[in-house]
């Protein structure tokens, strides 16, 4: 029986619906938890063409975190709305393609629990080892699944969820010239920050001239916006990070450019405004009010369309030669001084 009282399973079932052919959808794996079938969805739509870019769209990982899941889907409501009307959206998928899997962890959002029902971090899965010192338990650790940021047990497959993430993006992105990915999540800090590789290291990634240039091409576009940029190695390092595991994947393969996001949004902020959601678990890491959780949908659409307006552009902003040796001077400045 295909469960039917998860909301943003049920949004995202008749988002399908509503997309007819619009949408290439396929269910790569299902969790199945005492007798209910929780699917896992995966939808693309644009041009299939091996040589155009991508932009791939990834939430509920961790299911504790129900906001990344919905701002996945109200993207998602609103390109649809755009599809009936849209022309220069439906240009724009001529020359590109988009993937979204918005739902990943569909048992730990049912079980209101970070990990999926078999007690490992999706997050923390992968099969890479930091090269440098992690935090205790936060960095993942294969004592028990007992306790939270569990691996998985050593010699183990990655887990369905996992698999599914990386065969998506292995598929759908990592095979073209130019490729970018955002994963949504919540929890930590007063601001909205867009983390990128690495997680495994603090060593700055080959392509941060790249991601110093899509900064700059976003604080230009858009000069009062609220994100900080940086990677995830400046707050905290970890095993088994999915998004460097792929990035490694790709990281020497010829001309190909692959650049994982992190959306990371700033929970600490709701929490302020209304402590008592410290008592509620999944307060801690959503917004509860029904006008703050419409003002959180609302606010990542910019950024969201502007992922898609660069990666259907990409030629016109990655820098080049000179340009690009400069750009990783100041990348490194700003991030790694």
């Amino acid at each position: 029986m295909i469960a039917k009282n998860l909301p943003e399973l049920i949004a995202l079932k008749r988002l399908i619906d509503e997309g007819g052919t619009h949408f290439e959808v396929a269910t790569p794996c299902a969790v199945d938890i005492d007798g209910r079938q929780f699917p896992v969805y995966t939808l693309a739509i644009g041009n299939p063409a091996p040589d155009v870019p991508a932009l791939g769209f990834f939430g509920g990982i961790h299911g504790l975190e129900r906001i990344g899941t919905q701002v996945v889907l109200s993207f998602l409501e609103s390109l649809l709305a755009r599809l009936r009307w849209d022309r220069t959206l439906h240009h724009q998928l001529d020359h590109m393609r988009l993937v979204f899997m918005p739902l990943v962890n569909p048992g730990g959002m049912w079980r209101a629990t970070r990990c999926n029902p078999q007690g490992v971090d999706l997050m923390r899965n992968a099969p890479v080892n930091a090269l440098e010192k992690v935090p205790f338990l936060l960095g993942g650790q294969r004592y028990s699944a007992r306790l939270p940021w569990y691996r998985g047990a050593p010699d183990a497959p990655m887990e369905p969820e996992s698999s599914a993430v990386c065969k998506l993006v292995e598929r759908e992105l990592l095979s073209r010239p130019f490729s970018m990915a955002l994963d949504c999540h919540s929890g930590f800090g007063l601001r909205d920050r867009i983390w990128f590789p690495h997680a495994h290291t603090a060593t700055p990634i080959p392509h941060l001239a790249e991601i110093g240039a899509l900064e700059e091409l976003f604080s230009q576009s858009y000069p009062n916006h609220n994100y900080v940029f940086e990677p995830q190695s400046r707050q905290y390092l970890t095993h088994g990070d999915l998004w460097d595991y792929l990035y490694l994947n790709v990281e020497g393969a010829g001309e190909r450019t692959f650049l994982p996001l992190t959306l990371e949004m700033g929970s600490w902020a709701w929490v302020k405004k209304n402590p008592r959601q410290l008592f509620n678990r999944l307060g801690i890491f959503n917004p509860t009010a029904t006008h703050r959780l419409q003002r959180v949908l609302r606010r990542h659409l910019v950024w969201f369309d502007f992922l898609m307006r660069a990666a259907a552009s990409h030629g016109h902003w990655q820098p080049q030669g000179l340009a690009r040796k400069a750009q990783q001077r100041r990348a490194l400045a700003r991030w790694y001084d």
